[in-house]
């Protein structure tokens, strides 16, 4: 199975991996959330992963998927048009985080996460001085556009593609369950809280 999945070559260390894991929790059950939260075994692997979940929720990328359509009217684009710029952005997310799965065993995962937080935070800053100088040359809003495309594409090949598959990483099999549903609902919460204060902050 592991040769279908992965290809020829020697797999003899993953394999021996899966077996002192499948070894180690020895027939034991799924965890509840209740248990991962209380489990100070796990205590450092829950924060690492709470941080870095709310660091996708503060990237900024919730902002600019808001902003992307008045940012497209002003670059020109017609607004019938603008749902196949939004095609291109959803398009372009996608593409990249493909492309993260295969760049992430070369490359690394710290590697992909901060080139990619420092070519979107630079992004940000490019943006926010573009979209104050909006009406001083032709092809401002232009820049902006594209500054949009590289953000999402900075954001698919980094944080997005490198989280998702994070909680296999650094979970046993018995709290992935729990692992995965404690991701989802800070996840969630946080999108929550950040719906409601943003327009507060704009």
């Amino acid at each position: 199975a592991v040769k279908q999945l992965w290809g020829d070559g020697d797999h003899l260390a993953e394999i021996n991996d899966m077996v002192s894991e499948q070894r180690a929790i020895g027939g034991e059950k799924a965890k509840s959330v209740w248990d991962l939260l209380r489990d100070r075994a796990v205590r450092w692997q829950l924060i690492t992963l709470l941080l870095v979940v709310s660091c996708i929720q503060l990237l900024g990328a919730n902002v600019v998927y808001s902003y992307a359509y008045s940012i497209f009217t002003k670059a020109g684009i017609p607004p019938a048009q603008t749902h196949y710029v939004s095609l291109g952005i959803g398009t372009t997310e996608i593409l990249s985080t493909v492309l993260c799965g295969f760049l992430i065993e070369r490359a690394g995962r710290k590697t992909l996460l901060w080139k990619n937080y420092a070519m979107m935070a630079l992004a940000l800053g490019l943006l926010t001085v573009t979209l104050s100088l909006q009406d001083s040359f032709f092809w401002v809003p232009y820049c902006s556009v594209a500054l949009v495309f590289i953000f999402i594409m900075s954001f698919g090949i980094g944080p997005g593609g490198v989280v998702c598959p994070l909680i296999t990483e650094i979970f046993i099999q018995s709290y992935r369950p729990a692992a995965y549903v404690f991701n989802g609902v800070v996840n969630w919460i946080q999108l929550f809280i950040l719906g409601l204060v943003f327009p507060f902050l704009v």
